[in-house]
């Protein structure tokens, strides 16, 4: 079967299709003239023939090579009687296809069996002139002919071996081309006859796994024995699809076991080709890839890694989220929980001791955590100072909340990072993680409880309720609504006095302007929609709005007969971090024609504590302005005393909470007391704020301080119904007695 099948593979090289045929036969003038004459010759060269055999046999048997072949009588007679035969059909006929393949079948087994060309042109020639004697006789001629002969097929051998010896070096040549490329490429070689199973594999090929070509066989089990448990199904998929025509090609990496046991990533390719009716043949190469494959999972590994703390990053947790959440849908799961980690006031060690330090604290940070974190567990790096950890495989919700503890306690020894000793502090926020959420909702809802934690004072945890999902969404549409608010003129003013109270009938000498939102029907607490606006950055926008807003309207009261009535603006941080906004003051009161002087600028503890130079830089300009400035709510916060003289302060506010209760408070009455002889003692004007009782006014008479404002004088009021308090309609709440129609002017607010 083997043999039929190469020489049908023969056949196709061969090409001798019909029109081919019948060209050859036109050069040569071939007619039916020429069949006719050796038809009639036939039977008078029988004897001839048989001649001619015995004498070419013997001819045969002189020389070594031809003698090895022809040395057994049985195989002489079999030979001669299938020669007479082929000789009955050379002078007979018919000169049809048949005869055409049998001629070539014929001289394929010679090559097979190793009768050189030389050999069988020899044969030809000597069988030409024989028969030649046989039709002619002793024709003088014959002699004559026969050596011509001898010249013709001696001169047709030499062009025939020049043919050959270029074909050879030709083939060699290309041999020559393939073998460089390919041990330039590296490649091992592949030849499969798929419907016998029978494998050809090159040496390269055995030799990239350290082995012999012999080692593994004839057959793929050889090879398929080798590769991956896990990409085996990958290979005989990709086989199969450009089997069945699906692909192109095939063209599929995979892992293949070593000699060592080791695996080797490789790729291989390889197109596949009918051969005949029912057989299939398929060949190609393979490449090592290893190299590549490292590098690409390098760089895979680069891109789902932070470089910094070589933590998982934002990528891989989407990865492993989805995991999880697959695995949270399976009978039986347990409970599976996102922390959301944020380092409390980290910006203040970016900023005071430069991004190397901090960047040492994160890796330390991150050391802690992962400490914390039983095998199984993921601590991801999300970004900037914020940490991720995803718990998988809770035996109840609560123990999440003690691996968040242990965060928390890990953080409580100082860190060493080079000569600073830092004390850090995390904020931790908790979500369960559930087949009903998909990962980012999850993620959201860990963030949002982070954010609860963080506003109840930092280095806590907090758990994520779905009212705090409520209060996002509000606070959403707050800021949605906010957006629109100046737009739709919902913003107003209110004005709170700030009364001179060192003398028996307190006066009013400036007014504190106080954001008000009315929206749909209800006023909105300053306390829910001013931190809102600072979040969204609206601040800016709006604050401008009550700068122009709060000048104007004390410029008109001035000008209608308070000519010394001073105006009390908070600010934002915001606003103070903006390069321009010291020019801006100044337009805004040039526009309003209020005096620099009669504007005081509130600013509070914690804007000083930023101490960064645009902040200092901006109340400089303001002060050089001859605007005011005031440090609200003092005593509440954290800063040192070394900021009364560091910044440009003109007013010291007392908060509400020392003032409010002094008679009944012991404490408070002594920090108030502390606080208003250190203004004093400072030069600094001091503002009493929660004045609410006569007790109250009667402990800040005592203790020399001369300006106060609340609710004993006055509640916020809208323009109009404090008119009335200035044209003496109204009086202090505090008090039955009216104020007199106009005011003394007020001392100058130093």
């Amino acid at each position: 079967m083997g043999n039929e099948q190469e020489f049908q593979e023969l056949l196709q090289h061969v090409g001798l299709e019909r029109e081919e045929i019948s060209q050859r036969l036109r050069f040569l003038d071939w007619s039916a003239a020429d069949v006719e004459q050796l038809s009639r010759h036939s039977a008078t060269l029988l004897p001839a023939h048989s001649d001619f055999l015995d004498h070419l046999y013997q001819r045969l048997g002189e020389f070594p090579a031809t003698a090895a072949i022809v040395n057994d009588p049985a195989t002489i007679t079999r030979l001669k009687h299938s020669q007479s035969d082929y000789y009955q059909r050379l002078w007979n006929g018919p000169y049809d296809q048949s005869y055409v393949l049998n001629r070539l079948r014929i001289g394929w087994v010679h090559q097979k069996i190793g009768v050189d060309l030389k050999w069988y042109l020899g044969a030809y020639r000597l069988y030409l002139q024989e028969m030649l004697d046989g039709l002619l006789g002793e024709h003088p001629a014959c002699a004559g002919f026969a050596s011509l002969l001898k010249a013709v097929f001696f001169d047709i051998g030499l062009a025939l071996d020049t043919y050959s010896a270029a074909q050879r070096k030709a083939l060699e040549s290309s041999e020559a081309r393939f073998a460089r490329a390919l041990r330039g490429a590296n490649d091992g070689l592949w030849d499969w006859h798929v419907d016998h199973d029978q494998l050809y594999l090159s040496e390269r090929w055995a030799s990239m796994l350290d082995l012999h070509r012999d080692q593994l066989g004839n057959g793929s089990a050889g090879w398929f024995a080798r590769v991956h448990p896990d990409d085996l199904g990958g290979l005989r998929r990709a086989i199969d699809a450009h089997l069945q025509g699906g692909t192109a090609s095939l063209h599929h990496e995979y892992r293949i076991r070593r000699q060592s046991g080791s695996y080797l990533w490789v790729l291989v390719r390889g197109v596949a080709e009918q051969v005949a009716e029912g057989q299939r043949r398929m060949a190609g190469s393979q490449t090592d890839i290893s190299q590549r494959r490292a590098v690409q999972e390098q760089l895979q590994h680069a891109a789902r890694h932070d470089p910094l703390t070589g933590l998982a990053n934002r990528e891989r947790l989407s990865e492993l989220l989805s995991l999880a959440l697959q695995r949270q849908g399976r009978a039986g799961a347990r409970e599976a929980a996102l922390l959301f980690i944020d380092l409390d006031r980290f910006k203040l060690i970016n900023d005071s001791l430069g991004h190397h330090i901090g960047d040492h604290v994160l890796v330390e940070v991150a050391r802690r955590l992962g400490h914390c974190l039983r095998p199984g567990d993921h601590l991801i790096r999300f970004g900037g100072d914020e940490f991720v950890v995803l718990l998988d495989d809770l035996a109840c919700s609560a123990d999440a909340e003690r691996v968040a503890q242990r965060m928390l306690d890990s953080l409580l020894p100082p860190l060493q990072v080079q000569e600073h000793q830092l004390m850090v502090s995390i904020s931790i926020g908790i979500a369960t993680l559930s087949e009903e959420n998909a990962g980012l909702d999850s993620l959201q809802a860990a963030d949002l409880a982070l954010y609860r934690a963080k506003a109840a004072g930092k280095a806590q945890f907090a758990r994520y309720s779905s009212e705090m999902q409520a209060q996002a969404q509000h606070q959403l549409e707050l800021q949605g609504a906010l957006s629109r608010a100046l737009a739709r003129d919902e913003f107003s003013l209110v004005y709170q006095p700030i009364c001179k109270v060192d003398q028996e009938q307190p006066s009013v000498v400036a007014v504190e302007a106080l954001l008000r939102w009315q929206h749909k029907g209800r006023t909105v607490s300053p306390l829910e929609f001013i931190p809102c606006l600072e979040e969204s950055g609206g601040i800016l926008a709006v604050g401008d709005w009550v700068l122009r807003q709060a000048c104007a309207q004390v410029r008109h009261w001035q000008l209608a007969g308070q000519p010394a009535l001073r105006c009390s603006v908070n600010l934002s941080s915001r606003q103070l971090q903006q390069s321009d906004f010291a020019a801006r003051v100044a337009d805004i009161l040039r526009a309003s024609g209020l005096p620099p002087a009669s504007l005081v600028l509130e600013i509070t503890e914690s804007q000083l504590m930023e101490d960064s130079a645009q902040t200092l830089s901006c109340l400089r300009e303001l002060a050089s302005l001859g605007i005011q400035l005031a440090l609200d709510d003092f005593g509440t916060g954290y800063s040192s005393l070394g900021y009364l003289k560091r910044f440009p302060l003109h007013i010291l506010k007392v908060d509400k909470s020392f003032i409010s209760g002094p008679s009944a408070n012991g404490d408070s009455q002594l920090i108030s007391r502390a606080i208003i002889g250190l203004g004093l003692s400072l030069g600094l004007e001091v503002v009493a704020e929660g004045v609410e009782r006569s007790e109250h006014l009667d402990f800040l008479r005592a203790e020399g301080c001369r300006l106060a404002q609340g609710y004993w004088f006055s509640r916020p009021r809208a323009p109009a119904e404090l008119e009335r308090l200035f044209g003496g309609e109204d009086g202090f709440e505090g008090l039955d007695a009216r104020l007199p129609p106009r005011l003394d002017p007020a001392p100058s607010l130093p």
